[in-house]
């Protein structure tokens, strides 16, 4: 398994090699190799800002000899006209780094901005938001990132560090009882530590799985909330709970009030805005 930085200077180099190609030939053509400035990150709206140290990064691997003092702090407030670092170097490699360092920062924060505000509809509750696997192709390690900035959790990171047992999963296996078996036994065979999550369609298998030993997450899949209610005293404690399917973020409170752990939500990272901001000259 690669490891996080791995990750993302594999997303890098993507990202570089789609928009820089063989070459920046505007800035090339129109800017001098000697040529020194700064630049700014400039917000242009209110909101959770998220990926700096990605930023950083994405300009130091263009070029190490950037400097950047950063003046607000991942995870702070932000409003329009708030500067949150300025870079410092070669004209060129300023240029060069703008794009992808923005769309990283505008998706990023946008994630953390939307996980707030999910999170703050639960406040003086228990439950948490988590996020899901909806995420863009090669930059889930980093909204999973900024939906932790925005206060929210990670569930599942892939298919490789969670064994999470739904619907599809129970038809093909033949039932609850025989999917959570293999489950238990592969784990076993195979020496792996892989908490054991079931989804559950009614309140008969919320019953079931409430008694199996080897579970440790029951989800309740669209589920009413007061049919998630119900299955919140059927449990009563002995699992962790999740709701999921059918949440947003006007029912949100609703489905926390049942006294359910978490609520995962895919919008987190399927719908969301990325949060206005430019890169400027100075």
């Amino acid at each position: 398994m690669k490891t996080k930085e791995q990750l993302i200077d594999a997303l890098l180099n993507l990202a570089f090699a789609e928009d820089i190609g063989d070459g920046d030939h505007t800035t090339l053509s129109t800017i001098p190799e000697e040529a020194i400035g700064k630049s700014k990150l400039l917000v242009k709206e209110p909101g959770i800002i998220s990926g700096i140290e990605e930023a950083i990064l994405v300009l130091k691997k263009i070029d190490p000899e950037i400097k950047i003092e950063v003046l607000i702090n991942e995870g702070s407030s932000v409003n329009k006209g708030d500067i949150v670092f300025t870079a410092e170097g070669k004209v060129r490699s300023l240029l060069m780094a703008e794009r992808t360092l923005l769309n990283i920062m505008q998706r990023m924060s946008g994630v953390a901005t939307m996980t707030k505000a999910y999170q703050d509809r639960l406040s003086g509750l228990k439950t948490k938001v988590l996020d899901t696997r909806k995420t863009t192709p090669g930059m889930r390690i980093l909204e999973k990132e900024a939906v932790k900035t925005g206060g929210g959790e990670n569930h599942r990171m892939g298919l490789f560090d969670m064994i999470l047992i739904k619907d599809n999963h129970i038809d093909f296996a033949g039932g609850i009882e025989t999917a959570v078996k293999r489950a238990k036994e592969y784990c076993k065979v195979n020496n792996k530590k892989l908490p054991i999550e079931v989804e559950a369609r009614s309140l008969e298998d919320v019953r079931k799985l409430s008694e199996m030993p080897e579970v440790d997450r029951i989800m309740f899949d669209n589920f009413s909330p007061e049919l998630t209610k119900e299955a919140v005293k059927i449990v009563n404690g002995r699992k962790e709970t999740e709701s999921s399917g059918g949440i947003t973020l006007e029912n949100l409170r609703e489905y926390g009030e049942t006294g359910v752990d978490y609520i995962s939500v895919g919008a987190l990272t399927h719908s969301v805005k990325g949060l206005d901001m430019s890169f400027k000259a100075i």
